[in-house]
Parts: structure tokens; sequence; C-alpha cells
């Protein structure tokens, strides 16, 4: 994953969308199911080189874990474990494999060697001529070790296989139980500045509309962790440390006892395409970034915080969206919940405005003062943008694209977005005509989506319909056309309906 160039990583999404980590995995499987193959096609020439095979399966894989970023000197275990084990299976699958049965040397030539099987197995009869008694007798001898050789072999990586299968899964799953125990256990303090009353009219009222609150099952999901890393609550520390007067760091009981702040925040990823589902909206329970920054007394030389997650992966953030009051937290709750495991628990970064590859780091372990100049966070090495607001954008939810409609009055109907901005205007035109001005829901504050509709007098034939949005700075959303590379995408969301 962090070996991929981005053109890989480009392409993956846009093939595979949110199932880019599924097909990585099977492409991992078969990797591996390939390069076993061509083990086992070494060991049956030589044992020793189905075993250097295996040796560097170990190799690459103890190289893998320790050079990881949290990397302790356990990490390497597992695979020497593994390495071990594949190394004595091998050795008594080949073993059970039956030999072949030694001919005449002035028949077929003298081909032994020290590592050639020349006896069948159970017997060192030679076989005689082809159709005498002795060779019949031979050949059936040999033909039942066979038999029963193969057998075994097969027992045997079945056996292996099965194992593998049940032990993989099964220790992560006994892991993932022991933390999932532990969020159970968690106990979210009341926050002393509670979120907003939602407004009586946050939605349009129309079937189809993504709903205000995204249901914590139906948010979107994109990070770098091809395992979801669990980390119970007891062993969770936070550091801020770098360019400051005076570093601190919290245990999660002692982030829970601090002022908590409750918000509805709508995050965005930077790989959304125009019209696309890469953003949920969300009531956020965390501590103000902002207050514990006054705490650490950053220099005024640090422009930029480097969040870590525990599995490496870093985000830069720029200081100044860190205090200049927005709604910035080390959030600890979800919708009423401690965070999902998927989603960060225990601890996560919410920042509203900023895409979430420059804010929004899961499992959340430290935060560096630090300088643009001095550091490039993942992404940004990966040739995206430092800094990246998030874009002005609409998404038409209903009608569906392609769909054949009624004639008459049809609601059209969506979501607009400008997060920290807010949302002040959208507009919906047909076939490229008048722009018509939708009605808006209302909504708690700047930092959230905002539904919108708009009533269409629906007329036979193939129509196009387009919408745009005005954020609360005048800015009207742009219909120049860009990929996400390297801050996000731009367009209009266009879609073509037919009408009966």
């Amino acid at each position: 994953m962090d070996a991929a160039p981005t053109p890989v990583k480009e392409f993956a999404v846009a093939v595979f969308y949110t199932y880019d980590k599924l097909a990585l995995q099977a492409g991992i499987v078969l990797v591996l199911a390939v390069f076993a193959a061509f083990i086992g096609v070494l060991a049956m020439r030589r044992l020793r080189y189905g075993l250097a095979g295996v040796a560097v399966f170990g190799v690459i894989g103890v190289l893998a874990a320790a050079t990881r970023p949290s990397a302790t000197w356990a990490y390497p275990l597992p695979t020497m474990a593994g390495a071990l084990a594949a190394a004595g299976l091998l050795v008594l699958l080949r073993r059970t494999l039956p030999r072949r049965a030694a001919v005449p040397a002035q028949g077929l030539g003298d081909d032994t060697g020290p590592d050639t099987d020349v006896a069948a197995q159970g017997t060192h009869t030679p076989v005689r001529g082809v159709g005498s008694p002795s060779s019949d007798a031979a050949n059936s001898v040999l033909d039942g070790a066979g038999q029963t050789g193969r057998r075994r072999f097969l027992a045997l990586a079945v056996g292996a296989l099965g194992s593998a299968a049940v032990a993989v899964p099964g220790g992560r799953r006994l892991w993932a139980q022991r933390v999932a125990a532990a969020r159970a256990a968690v106990v979210l303090p009341s926050p002393s500045s509670p979120a907003a009353a939602l407004p009586a009219k946050v939605s349009v009222g129309v079937p189809g509309v993504a709903p205000f609150v995204t249901s914590t099952a139906d948010f979107y999901r994109i990070d770098t962790a091809l395992t979801v890393p669990q980390m119970e609550p007891k062993d969770w520390r936070v550091t801020i440390h770098g360019r400051v007067k005076r570093p601190l760091t919290l245990t999660y009981e002692q982030l829970l006892a601090r002022p908590m702040v409750e918000r509805y925040i709508t995050l965005a990823c930077v790989s959304n395409e125009v019209g696309g589902e890469l953003l949920g909206n969300a009531r956020w329970l965390g501590v103000p970034i902002k207050d514990l920054l006054d705490e650490v007394e950053p220099d005024d030389s640090a422009d930029q915080v480097v969040s870590r997650s525990v599995d490496g992966y870093t985000a830069g953030t720029p200081t100044a969206a860190l205090v200049d009051g927005r709604d910035a937290l080390l959030a600890v709750g979800m919708n009423g919940e401690p965070l999902p495991v998927e989603h960060g628990f225990p601890v996560r970064m919410v920042v509203p405005g900023l895409y979430g590859y420059v804010s929004a780091t899961k499992w959340l372990t430290e935060l560096e003062l630090s300088r643009f100049s001095d550091f490039s966070a993942y992404w940004v090495r990966r040739d995206y943008a430092a800094l990246a607001p998030v874009k002005t954008q609409s998404r038409i939810d209903t009608p569906a694209a392609g769909r054949r409609l009624e004639q008459g009055l049809v609601m059209v109907a969506g979501v607009a977005w400008a997060q920290h901005r807010g949302v002040s205007a959208v507009e919906v035109r047909v076939d490229d005509g008048p722009w018509q001005q939708a009605q808006l829901a209302a909504v708690p504050s700047v930092d959230t989506w905002r539904q919108w509709s708009w009533p269409w007098q629906a007329t036979p034939g193939e129509h196009r319909l387009e919408v745009r949005a005005t954020d609360n700075t005048g800015q009207v959303q742009t219909g120049r056309v860009h990929e996400p590379l390297p801050d996000g995408a731009t367009g209009r969301h266009t879609i073509k309906v037919r009408v009966a």
C-alpha cells in the first residue's frame, strides 16, 4: 500500500471505487498462490531450492513488518513463525509424495544423483522387463504405494490449508472481539457544549434524498489500512510535540475527562468524483484541538500539524485551521456512540472545511507541530496538494440517472456542501436552459451539507438535468471539469432522464 505509485492508486479507485482494498487483497492472495506454486515446483527438483523460496518469503515478510512506523521487536515474530511452519510443511509434503521407481541402468541409463528418488515407496524391488510376472508384481506394489502417498499428500495439504483458513481470520477475530468488548464498555461523557437542535425543516421531505444525518453503517470509509487497526482504550496515548514549548501526552481516560463539544459536521473525501457518494454528515463528540494547542503553545513558525495514525499514516493540517475558531475535534464519539473501530476508535481527527486526507486521521496517536517546508505527509508525497479546502459542490440524488419518468410534476432534489463556508443557493437547469432557484432546507451550521429541492414540470423526451451551488462567500460552483488529483474534483453534476 505504501509503495503503490499515485497512478496505480488512481486507477484502483477509478476501477474498484470503495472495493479497492478487496481487489488489492485478492491480488495479494493470487500473487502468493503463484509464488507458492513456484516454490512447490522447485521443491520437486531439489528440496533445498524450495526451502530457499520459503526463506525469501520469510525475509520479505520480516522486512515489511520491521519497517512499519510503529514496529517493535515483536512485529517480525509472526512472520518468522510462519516461515518455519511453511518450511516444515514443505518437508512433510515432499516426503509424502510417492517416489519414482528405479529402472535398469542398461535400459535408460543411470540417472541417479544425490537428490534423486530412486526407490519405490515401501519397496526397493527394481522393475524388470515389461510384461514379466516379476514386473507386474512390482508395478502393483508401486501403484499401491503411489496411491497411498497421494492420499497422504492431499490430506496433509488440505489440512494445512484448512488450518490456515481457520487460524488467520480466527486470530484476528479474537483480537477484534477483545477490542469490541473494550469499546462497548466505554461510557462517553455528556458534552459541555451540546450540538444545536436540528431545525424543523432540516429535510426537504423528498424520497430518495440522502438523510441529513448519515447512519454510522452507511458512512463512507476511505483509508490506507488493509486490516482495520485494533487498539484498546487502555493502550491508547496521544503525544503532542514538535515545535512547542510544553509537550503533552494524554491517555484515553484523561482525554475523556476534558470538556467535550458535540457538533454536526460533514466530512468529504478528496477522491469523491462529481456527484459521488464519498461524503457523509454525522454528529461528532470530541475535545477541541484548539484547547490542546493552546496548552502546548506552538512556535510561531509551526504552520503545520502532522497527525499520525497507529499504522504510520500521516496527514498535514494547517495550524491556522485548527485555531481559527472552527470546531476541529479529537473525536471520541459518532452519532451518540463511541467511534466505530473502522472509523478510528479510540480517537480520530475531525476538521470541518478540509478534505479528509489533510485533516481526518483515524486511530490517532500523535500530533507534531511542524512546518510544511520540513515535512510532506502521506498523500502530499503522492502528488496531492498540501492545502485542500473542500470545494463548493452539489449533487442530484433524485431522480436517478437514466430513470424513465412520467410526464408531469417531478421533484428534483439532492444535497449541496461547502463546509465552513456554507451553501447560500442551489440552482437547477434543464437542457442548458435558464438556471432555476431551488428551495433550500435549513441547517444547524455552515459545517454541514444542505438538502435542496426543485419542482419540475417534465415534458416527454430525453432531458439533461444539471445542478450548481453558491456558497456564502458568493463563489459559484465551477463548471470546469477536473479530476480529484491534486485537490478535489470540480464540475457540475449532470444526469440524463427520459420522460414518457
